[in-house]
């Protein structure tokens, strides 16, 4: 049996869609539009994960971050651990590690965990996704510090393709996978694919981490977060963000999706400016 967390999410609820004739079980906080067999837990109570497993079960280990899912995501490995299943597989990020910046502190220390917990697993460490592309345009416009270095971008479809082809093969030799897209960009060549693909102008703005840390705050992020995720970004250019990895392919025996594919299939999802209407004499 493989049993889902995070089924809700873009990444697990590609992968349930990609796992149809197994064994699936979704853990969810209420029922939801999945095909597939669902369960009622939270990560809060780390037993109604950890008591649906069984000898030689597969868990997908996956959610969002809050301040207790380190405690949260390690209770699951050791309750897994204890029932003995067979792999582990878990969405970490790129860069991960005890001490590093924002959620790859969070990820880093689950990571760790995970390897010394004796279970068999397969770590994914995606770059940053292409989805959240659709919800950081606003009005034709999005902004960060990145400057003009290349930043890599993966489809989590593609996440979920790699999460599918693990869980459904004998389980091989625990690893970490970096995942990423087929290329590396920068935010200005983004918001160029973008306008494109969308047939109206979409602009990137770069601010400097101060301002950028404001227009932040102004959406109503906790300053001290704004100013840590701006700061990153800024960084993104001397840390290895723009490297781009065979993985993708290796396990699922094809290409990662481009940008201009994820356009095209979540171009009219973008919030672009409206034209304004010409002036024409009367």
């Amino acid at each position: 049996m493989i049993v889902i967390t995070g089924a809700t999410g873009s990444i697990g609820r590609a992968l349930v869609g990609r796992l149809t004739g197994e064994e699936v079980v979704a853990v969810v906080r209420r029922p939801a539009d999945l095909d597939c067999e669902q369960i009622i837990g939270d990560f809060e109570r780390p037993e109604t994960i950890g008591g649906i497993l069984s000898p030689g079960d597969r868990l997908f280990l996956n959610s969002s971050l809050w301040p207790g899912v380190v405690d949260a995501h390690r209770a699951v490995i050791d309750l897994a651990r204890k029932a003995d299943a067979a792999q582990i597989v878990t969405v970490s990020v790129r860069g991960a590690g005890p001490g590093a910046p924002l959620g790859g502190d969070m990820h880093g220390r689950i990571d760790a965990h995970l390897r010394s917990s004796g279970v068999p697993y397969a770590i994914l460490q995606p770059s940053g996704f292409m989805q959240n592309l659709l919800t950081e345009v606003r009005a034709g416009r999005f902004h960060g510090s990145y400057g003009s270095a290349r930043i890599n971008y993966i489809d989590t479809r593609d996440i979920a393709d790699v999460a599918a082809a693990i869980l459904t093969r004998p389980v091989a030799a625990s690893a970490d996978h970096p995942l990423t897209g087929p290329e590396s960009l920068t935010h200005e060549e983004i918001a160029a694919a973008i306008s494109s693909a969308v047939g109206g102008p979409v602009s990137y703005v770069d601010l400097p981490v101060p301002a950028m840390t404001a227009h932040l705050a102004a959406s109503g992020m906790p300053e001290q977060f704004a100013h840590a995720l701006a700061a990153l970004m800024a960084d993104m250019g001397e840390a290895d963000w723009s490297s781009v990895t065979t993985a993708v392919e290796d396990l699922t025996g094809r290409p990662p999706r481009p940008l201009s594919a994820f356009l095209a299939d979540h171009a009219t999802a973008f919030d672009v400016a409206a034209p304004e209407a010409s002036a024409r004499p009367r």
